[in-house]
Parts: C-alpha cells; structure tokens; sequence
C-alpha cells in the first residue's frame, strides 16, 4: 500500500519529488498526509519522531492550533493506547489547514497526524455550528451513535484511497486503499457546535476496534485545548 512504502522511507533524500498521500472517500472529514509535510519529523533511529510546527496561513487563530493538537496526539503512551506498546511514533506533524467555503470566507480547519508502524492516527477539530446530533439525522444509518465522557458522538468506517503524486514527471496514479474507522465527538456536553474527529488506520489492512478508539478518545481529548468537560 501507498501508505506503507510511504511510511518506511526514513531516507528519502529533500530533493525526491515523489509525493504519497491517503484520503478517506465519503467521510465526515478527508484524512490526507504527504511525505512533504513530514519533512523534518521523521524520527531518527530508534528515537520517536518529534511533532514539526504548525504551517499555517490561516486568517485568524484558531480555538487550537495544529501544533498544539500534534502535542496531545503525539502522548508517550499513544502505542499502549491504540494497542501495540513497544512502539514509537515514526513521524508526527500538525498543520492549520483553511478551506475556502462558496461565500467568500475562510474556515481553519487544524489537524495532527502521528503515524506508528502499524497505525496512523489523524486528529482534526471543527469549529462549526453544526452539531454532532444533526449530522447523525442526516448520514443516518451511516453511523453509530455513541457518547464520549458525556459527550455525543458517532462512528463510521470509510475506504482510505491511496493516491501518489510525482511533480517531475506529471504522473499520478490511485488506487483503494485500507479500511479507517472514525470517532466524531462534539466539543462540549451540550453539543452546542463544533467536534474533535479521530481517525485511525492500520497498515495491516485490518478495521480498528471500537474499544480502543474509545479507549484513545477518553484519554486524548480532554487534554487538547477546546475541549469542555460534560
């Protein structure tokens, strides 16, 4: 997969013009990483890899920065969390991405990503208005209702795409890639607007289980800043 060989290349020279990326199709939220983006991240030896800072041209600051999000995801104990202790994270970056919606103006959308041997976690905040409850009555049967320290919140599985991009000779090329599993949880216990969404992955192909996202959510959450307690 995309994701693997991507992952493994602790070598690549700054001048390698090649690209690697996955995106969840037909998500709540896209899940995209790039070799680019972990420039200077990646860990050394048998050292974890260090969160990059936050590259952003956001027009105002957010709630949480990416930088702040990589520091709560990127946890000594994220491995024993998600359930393979021993191992360490091999890159790890926040980013303080801005979507330009039809009207004009500009949403920042922060996220941190920390990608392990055999998992890849994406953490992404939401500041709009929309609540978790009325975005479980639109996708319906899509998901699964579920409360987070007191918290609404909902679970979906999505198909990640494997996409590879090569700037010097024009080419691209995609192709299906492992199954993601995502935890969306609003901000506060009286889901007034706005959510945190967690999204793992594994190399191996294999579905996350629910219990240890919800494992990883009670823990993680409360520590990233936005978070309000029930």
């Amino acid at each position: 997969m995309v994701e693997e060989s991507a992952g493994s290349k602790k070598g690549m020279s700054a001048g390698a013009q090649a690209v690697a990326a996955v995106v969840v199709v037909g998500g709540l939220v896209g899940v995209l990483w790039s070799l680019q983006n972990a420039a200077g991240n990646t860990a050394d030896a048998n050292k974890p890899a260090l969160c990059s800072p936050s590259r952003s041209a956001a027009p105002a600051a957010p709630q949480v920065s990416g930088a702040q999000m990589c520091t709560a995801l990127n946890r000594p104990d994220l491995a024993v969390l998600l359930g393979t202790p021993g191992e360490q994270p091999v890159t790890a970056w926040g980013n303080d991405g801005v979507i330009d919606r039809p009207d004009g103006t500009k949403k920042v959308s922060p996220s941190a990503d920390v990608q392990l041997k055999t998992h890849h976690v994406k953490l992404s905040s939401s500041g709009d208005r929309m609540q978790v409850a009325q975005l479980a009555d639109l996708l319906g049967g899509g998901v699964q209702k579920q409360t987070v320290l007191g918290h609404a919140a909902l679970f979906s599985s999505d198909r990640t795409l494997s996409l590879t991009f090569n700037a010097g000779g024009g080419k691209s090329s995609a192709a299906p890639g492992v199954m993601a599993r995502t935890l969306l949880v609003a901000k506060d216990g009286k889901d007034s607007g706005g959510s945190f969404e967690l999204v793992v992955w594994r190399q191996d192909g294999q579905l996350p289980d629910d219990p240890m996202l919800l494992r990883l959510a009670e823990q993680l959450l409360p520590t990233v800043p936005g978070w309000s307690a029930a």
